[in-house]
């Protein structure tokens, strides 16, 4: 029942109240955000099951909600077993198939028994397919309050994907009908969970699938439950993205629930960006022109990339499973960035300007050992080397250095001889840079910066000679005409895993725990596919006394 239609029944009827210890059970658990949430309202409750079978998405659960388990529970069991069990549990390495019998042989013995451990720790019942209702072991219900969540895939449902609905029990979203065996069949053991959470994307009452909605409304009713749905916002729950999700709380018996009530937003997009982010993050000229073309059918590229800065500036959009590969991902306009390439440094950054392989030449790096020296009249990059510093020093001190000059400041014998030009006057030109790669600096006032292009695409080892200026907050004005968002002091760049996994309310200190592990395409992954933290302790607070 939607809240927004409540009968003078549901008025009668006692809000039911969480007094017992929790048991945990959360189907399709992703990195486990309803366990997050309770762990954050601070709930005593216990991780009683998982199902996931994902193994990307079961080593994130364990690396959070397991970080202390070490225990190798495959010490005693063979390889062959191993992957035999992992085969039958029909575990998945693309969130879409099982992997089959030839991809499980082909695991190195050290990846199977890892996957097998984070199963055990994890207490991960794997594919739901194969989940019976007595494996649950829902008991001592005087005892806890089993709640069971269910946020089963949403790729049939959603805009974003194929449309297929969820009334065939072969597509994804049909998953929702084993979730309907496996309690029909807790209900001839006579142990149902208390309560239900689904959360799914609006689709899911919407005109192609609400005869199906209606359906399992009506089949949980007859299981006993009483139903309440609503779509939340995440905005309305302290999170500044737009991440709208129908959820629906159903509580066996006759008890009433009230979803909460928003609350202001304080935060905004800007709050939870990071403070120096990498150059891979920010999209090439290269891409901009690509998303910036036009596309036969439906809204072109050019339309959904320039419909990312349309929207609230202060407000996220939607966190996607693939953020930044697509015209209609997230984007955001940045200042303060730095650019490859570029001596784009301020007072307290180094410039990393070596030739060796392991470091990216021209890239600034804040709190590092290279330091800017500067004085009234500018400054000159350097290495944090004694020698090269009492080198720029002394240029400074004698005056010998104004604004725009390149000074070469290596360890070469005719520098040090004074056989050798140290400045040269470069009339607003970066000087061509050696192959060899010599320490170069450029000596500027505050807020204005000549710099070195970018990469030359000779295997990375030159750089172009250009002409840039930036402005006083040290972004780039590009006159480029085919990018029409790189502006004054903008940039443009993907968020971060990071900044997506705190925009899905999660604490930095978990993310920390769960980035160990995975890629950054995986992380994008698991933040799209999850729940909003904020909105789940929102509901949950809702019923917990």
């Amino acid at each position: 029942m939607n809240e927004n239609q409540l009968n003078i029944f549901d008025i009668i009827n006692e809000k039911y109240k969480i007094t017992k210890p929790i048991r945990l059970i959360e189907f399709f658990a992703g990195y486990g955000s309803q366990a997050l949430a309770l762990k954050y309202l601070g709930v005593s409750f216990e991780h009683w099951k998982i199902c996931e079978w994902a193994v990307k998405s079961i080593q994130a659960y364990k690396d959070i909600h397991f970080t202390k388990d070490n225990n190798d529970y495959s010490k005693d069991v063979s390889i062959e077993k191993i992957k035999k069990y992992l085969l039958s549990k029909g575990i998945s390495s693309n969130y879409n198939e099982p992997m089959n019998e030839s991809q499980i042989k082909r695991l190195n013995e050290e990846k199977a028994r890892t996957i097998y451990n984070n199963i055990v720790a994890t207490h991960n019942l794997v594919n739901i397919q194969q989940v019976k209702g007595q494996d649950l072991e829902i008991v001592d219900n005087n005892k806890y309050d089993y709640l069971l969540t269910y946020s089963f895939p949403c790729q049939d449902l959603s805009l974003a994907g194929n449309k297929k609905g969820m009334s065939d029990t072969s597509t994804r979203s049909g998953m929702l009908w084993e979730v309907e065996r496996i309690l029909y069949e807790c209900k001839e053991l006579g142990s149902l969970p208390k309560i239900l959470l689904m959360e799914n994307v609006p689709q899911v009452h919407g005109k192609k699938n609400i005869d199906d909605f209606n359906k399992w409304l009506e089949s949980l009713t007859k299981l006993g439950y009483k139903n309440y749905w609503k779509d939340l916002i995440a905005t309305d729950y302290g999170i500044p993205q737009t991440r709208n999700r129908t959820f629906m709380v159903s509580i066996l018996g006759d008890y009433n629930y009230t979803f909460p009530k928003p609350i202001p937003l304080k935060l905004k997009l800007k709050d939870l960006l990071e403070d120096n982010v990498d150059e891979k993050y920010f999209i090439s000229d290269k891409m901009i022109k690509y998303m910036m073309s036009e596309s036969s059918g439906g809204l072109s590229r050019k339309e959904m990339f320039e419909r990312n800065f349309k929207e609230n500036k202060n407000v996220a959009a939607t966190i996607t499973t693939s953020a930044g590969n697509r015209p209609s991902d997230n984007f955001i306009k940045v200042k303060n960035n730095t650019k490859k390439g570029y001596l784009e440094a301020r007072d307290g950054d180094g410039i990393d300007i070596s030739s060796r392989m392991e470091y990216h030449r021209g890239t600034v790096q804040k709190g590092k050992a290279q330091t800017l020296l500067t004085t009234n009249a500018g400054g000159v990059v350097v290495m944090d080397k004694t020698l090269k510093k009492e080198l720029c020093n002394k240029l400074i001190q004698d005056g010998s250095v104004e604004e725009g000059d390149v000074v070469k400041h290596s360890y070469t014998q005719q520098i040090l001889d004074g056989n050798k030009k140290c400045v040269e006057k470069s009339d607003g030109n970066m000087i061509t840079l050696t192959t060899r790669g010599d320490c170069v600096g450029v000596c500027v006032k505050p807020k204005v910066l000549g710099g070195i292009g970018e990469k030359d695409s000779n295997n990375g080892t030159q750089w172009k000679q250009q002409n840039r200026i930036y402005d006083e907050d040290c972004a780039i004005t590009v006159t480029t005409c085919c990018n029409p968002y790189y502006k004054n002091e903008l940039r443009i760049r993907k968020l971060t895993p990071r900044e997506c996994f705190r925009l899905m309310g999660v604490k930095d200190e978990d993310f920390d725990k769960v980035s160990k592990n995975q890629s950054d395409s995986s992380l994008y992954h698991l933040a799209g596919d999850s729940i909003v933290v904020n909105v789940l302790m929102a509901i949950f607070k809702e019923m917990i006394k």
